[in-house]
């Protein structure tokens, strides 16, 4: 059986989209960046909590703020990529709850009153949403470089609050010079896949 998805957006999205180390100084927009949003934010989450916040950080004075909490081999490819975004999980996701979970709004009590399980659930949820945020990254035709060598505490103290955990910083724009590594391997269908 073949896959619905055309196979050139197969390549755009999987086979042929590569982890970018570099980039050209082609700006990406408020426009892109919207559009890839509208596009990923119908991926699904548990309860449709959808927890997931992003920092664009745009300004010079922000890039060296960031800058000085990524990893040394980080450091060169965030000061130059055209966008980054921080990825974070709200750990008050639960406010939104009643608007975003009309038919159960009690869970946002019921469910998500206590911090630690905020935390478990958003942790987990954001980084779906982070997944379907590099895939819509693929999907506007650009190159992401998702990022998790950096200091989190430093950037949750620089750019977040106490109520957000950051995930992941992500390089965005067009791939530039020598910008891929070689592809790594993977692993094989039936070392993955267990039937019983």
């Amino acid at each position: 059986m073949s896959l619905v998805l055309d196979p050139a957006a197969q390549d755009l999205l999987f086979r042929e989209a590569r982890t970018a180390n570099t980039f050209t100084d082609e700006q990406v927009t408020d426009e892109q960046v919207q559009a890839i949003y509208d596009l990923v934010k119908y991926g699904p989450t548990s309860m449709n909590q959808s927890p997931l916040r992003v920092t664009l950080v745009r300004s010079a004075e922000a890039r060296e703020r960031l800058v000085q909490h990524m990893a040394d081999g980080n450091k060169q490819k965030t000061a130059t990529a055209p966008l980054v975004a921080i990825l974070s999980a709200d750990n008050e996701f639960h406010e939104e709850l009643p608007q975003l979970f009309p038919h159960f709004p009690q869970a946002k009590d019921a469910v998500f009153g206590e911090r630690p399980v905020r935390e478990s659930s958003a942790a987990l949820n954001a980084s779906l949403q982070a997944a379907y945020f590099i895939i819509g990254v693929r999907a506007a035709g650009l190159a992401a470089g998702p990022m998790t060598g950096l200091d989190f505490e430093g950037v949750r103290k620089e750019f977040l609050d106490d109520d957000h955990t950051p995930l992941m910083v992500v390089n965005i724009g067009k791939p530039g010079p020598d910008a891929w590594f070689p592809r790594s391997p993977r692993l094989a269908y039936d070392e993955v896949v267990t039937t019983v």
